[in-house]
């Protein structure tokens, strides 16, 4: 492993929408790597927010990369849709996918990163068959559409035991991804949990200067505005009010 830097990806879900272009572009000047968009249907979740429309507008507004989380049933009925408005990651739901490798193997065609996705109570092993086709794992800390849950400890926990099982089977390039809530506790990286960077609550923390970007990747911005509720990584760049923060770590 050659890069241990998290990547950050803001979610446009706790963005103002009356002003979405401006936060957006006000992120992506700060240093965020990604621009997460949190896609619920009211179904699969019970809260219905945003479609291929906003993701075509934010597109207008950012040359970063576009994390699409897409929350909902039958995702394979609206793959062309949000890679056509832009994205350039789609996560679905193993959950949702009764022919998750087809699902997976589409949206690559579209030409974008496939990721899947996995609710606390839902065991790694219903992965197991398609990590060699994913780009990304997205670990569910919380049950996705309910706002003020407390991080789940044995979801957590699957970050530590998803990175042993990709490097033991020798799977690289796949990121892992986490979203949701986060305790104190888990604010530093412990021996056995290397692969995840944890996080922690604040307000109006101080600006930090962020690592060294990874490889290939270009430098961005160290001087960001501290304001807000936000949820830093451990030594990543704070300030970047009104998001929340979903964090990332690569594999291999």
């Amino acid at each position: 492993m050659t890069d241990r830097r998290p990547l950050i990806a803001p979610s446009i879900l706790s963005a103002d929408f009356a002003r979405l272009g401006a936060e957006v572009a006000a992120v992506d000047a700060a240093g965020a790597d990604w621009i997460h968009v949190d896609v619920m249907d009211g179904h699969f979740v019970p809260v219905i927010t945003l479609g291929p429309t906003i993701v075509k507008a934010v597109r207008r507004h950012t040359e970063l990369p576009l994390d699409v989380h897409l929350m909902i049933e039958k995702p394979e009925r609206h793959l062309e849709a949000f890679a056509s408005a832009g994205a350039a990651v789609i996560t679905v739901h193993a959950e949702t996918c009764p022919h998750l490798h087809m699902t997976l193997r589409t949206i690559r065609k579209l030409g974008c990163k496939a990721g899947v996705s996995l609710n606390p109570g839902t065991p790694l092993s219903a992965i197991d068959a398609v990590l060699g086709d994913v780009d990304l794992v997205l670990i569910m800390t919380v049950n996705p559409g309910w706002g003020g849950q407390s991080a789940i400890d044995s979801a957590i926990d699957k970050v530590a035991t998803l990175r042993e099982t990709l490097c033991r089977r020798e799977i690289g390039g796949v990121l892992i991804e986490v979203d949701g809530a986060s305790r104190s506790r888990t604010s530093r990286p412990s021996p056995r949990r290397t692969c995840s960077w944890r996080a922690r609550r604040c307000s109006g923390a101080r600006t930090t200067r962020p690592p060294s970007p990874p490889c290939g990747a270009s430098s961005r911005p160290t001087t960001i505005p501290s304001s807000g509720h936000l949820v830093v990584p451990m030594a990543m760049p704070s300030g970047l009010a009104p998001f929340d923060l979903l964090f990332l770590t690569r594999v291999r």
